[in-house]
């Protein structure tokens, strides 16, 4: 039954994941503690479980998002070059934190102050003004 349940968990986790961008983690993480402990142990394991998964995940949704036609591509590779270097560094540190600095009661309390936060910002928060294409002159989307 298990198996089962973590089938609809990876379904539900990878369709949040392609169409809001969350790498499923914000969906799969309550959802493995809630219907999969056991054998899922806690909030650590189930943060490092949703990591690996988020990674075929991630590959497909920016696949499907990707198209060859800069007019119609979801994907800006300028920045996601800039972010991704740090980014890297970020889960490094981020991991580190979980496993080693921060117990699971804590880290489950963060991880829910977190969900609930960006939550409220996005329910209430201001909506950014989006700025025409610069697919005619690419270069004015590149900021020092």
């Amino acid at each position: 039954m298990h198996y089962v349940l973590a089938a609809i968990i990876g379904l539900i986790s990878g369709i949040t994941s392609g169409l809001f961008g969350v790498g499923g983690g914000v969906v799969m993480v309550p959802a493995m503690l809630f219907f999969l402990s056991p054998p899922i142990r806690d909030i650590k394991q189930a943060i490092g479980t949703s990591l690996i998964v988020i990674i075929p995940t991630a590959l497909m949704g920016a696949f499907k998002h990707y198209s060859k036609n800069p007019a119609v591509s979801n994907v800006n590779w300028t920045v996601a070059l800039w972010l991704a270097p740090l980014a890297v560094v970020g889960g490094y540190l981020g991991a580190w934190l979980a496993k080693s600095v921060i117990d699971a009661p804590t880290l489950k309390r963060m991880f829910g102050a977190f969900i609930m936060l960006v939550g409220l910002y996005l329910l209430i928060g201001k909506d950014v003004q989006t700025r025409p294409s610069t697919i005619q002159n690419p270069q004015a989307s590149i900021r020092p």
